[in-house]
C-alpha cells in the first residue's frame, strides 16, 4: 500500500511539473498556429543551423549566439544539439544534449524533442523553409514557441523576410527576440 502512494505521490510530481513547464510558456503568439507547409527531407535538414529571432522563453533566457546541430544517430533517432552564449554572442558557451523523433511519417514536417527524458517531450514543426533548406521556420501547436532559422549567420534582410513569412502565418511577431551573433 505504501509503495502504491508512493507512486500515485510520484505521479503527481511529474504531472505538476510538466503543468509548471507548460505554465512558464505564457500566452501564445498564435492562437491558430498552421500546419507545416511542406514535407521536410530529413537528410537535408539535418547540420547546424543559425537562430535569427524566437519567442523567448526560460530556456533561452539572456541566450545569443544561439545555433542548433541536428545529427542522425546510430538508433535512427535525431541528436539535437542546441548552443548559446549567456550574456552575449560572445559570452559563455552553453550546451544542450537533447534527441528527437520524426512523428509524421508522412510530410517528415512534425517531431517530438526532448532534453529532459522520456516524460518531457515537446513538438517540434518546421512550418515553412526554403526549398534548398537555408531558413527554416519552427514552432509548434500551441502557438507558444516560434523560431526563425537560417543555415548561414543571419543578416539583417533575411530576418525581415522570415519575419514577415511568420507574421503571415498568424504569429504576433512583436513578440520575436532577434539573435546577436558574433561577428566573423
Amino acid at each position: 500500500m505504501r509503495a502504491l502512494r508512493l507512486a500515485v505521490a510520484g505521479a503527481f510530481g511529474v504531472a505538476l511539473l510538466a503543468l509548471a513547464a507548460c505554465a512558464g510558456a505564457g500566452p501564445p503568439g498564435n492562437p491558430k498556429p498552421p500546419q507545416p507547409a511542406k514535407p521536410v527531407e530529413l537528410s537535408k535538414y539535418l547540420g547546424l543551423w543559425y537562430e535569427a529571432a524566437r519567442y523567448d522563453f526560460r530556456f533561452e533566457k539572456g541566450c545569443d549566439g544561439v545555433t542548433a546541430e541536428y545529427s542522425l544517430r546510430p538508433d535512427g533517432l535525431v541528436e539535437v544539439r542546441n548552443t548559446c552564449r549567456k550574456g552575449g554572442p560572445e559570452g559563455i558557451e552553453k550546451v544542450s544534449l537533447g534527441k528527437a523523433k520524426v512523428v509524421d511519417k508522412a510530410t517528415g514536417a512534425k517531431l517530438k524533442v526532448s532534453f529532459f527524458g522520456p516524460f518531457f517531450l515537446g513538438d517540434y514543426w518546421v512550418l515553412d523553409h526554403a526549398d534548398d533548406y537555408s531558413w527554416a521556420i519552427v514552432g509548434e501547436g500551441s502557438g507558444r514557441y516560434l523560431w526563425l532559422l537560417t543555415r548561414d549567420k543571419p543578416t539583417p534582410g533575411l530576418t525581415q523576410n522570415l519575419t514577415a513569412r511568420a507574421k503571415a502565418m498568424g504569429y504576433d511577431v512583436s513578440r520575436l527576440r532577434v539573435t546577436r551573433h558574433a561577428r566573423g
